[in-house]
């Protein structure tokens, strides 16, 4: 997850319509800094990352709706916000590919980050878990995001 990079005064400015999405992205910034500065006391080593990890989720799910949902920002904006860190471009290209619609993070499709070299247990169907029983993905704590769900 990259930092937002800093507007220079080389770069070119913002893009029309700025300023109707910069203050929800200022609050997600605002939540990431508190998500990067808590304590990790007493929690496990996994989970010190998870909160940090579904704010990167949520501020990139924010721009894909606003770009492909709703279509309430232009093209220009929508790369502006991509080059400048404020959603993940990778993240974002599997959302628009069938199967992947619900993907928490990318992290959770790749095989070598796994035990058995599959995918991570939060992308299996809740009807194909034993009956009763809650997964927790280990990367960033997701309770399932399979598309079938």
């Amino acid at each position: 997850m990259p930092k937002v990079k800093a507007l220079s005064k080389r770069k070119q400015q913002r893009p029309e319509g700025w300023a109707e999405i910069e203050p929800t992205l200022n609050e997600f910034e605002q939540k990431m800094r508190d998500a990067e500065n808590e304590s990790t006391a007493g929690k496990r080593k996994v989970e010190s990352t998870w909160s940090v990890t579904q704010i990167h989720h949520q501020r990139s799910r924010y721009i894909y709706d606003l770009y492909y949902k709703r279509k309430a920002i232009s093209r220009k904006l929508y790369k502006y916000c991509i080059d400048s860190g404020y959603g993940d471009g990778n993240l974002i290209a599997k959302w628009k590919k069938q199967g992947f619609e619900k993907l928490c993070c990318l992290q959770c499709i790749q095989p070598r980050d796994t035990n058995y070299g599959t995918a991570c247990i939060c992308r299996v169907p809740k009807a194909n878990l034993e009956e009763g029983r809650t997964v927790q993905c280990v990367h960033c704590g997701c309770r399932g995001c399979a598309s079938s769900d």
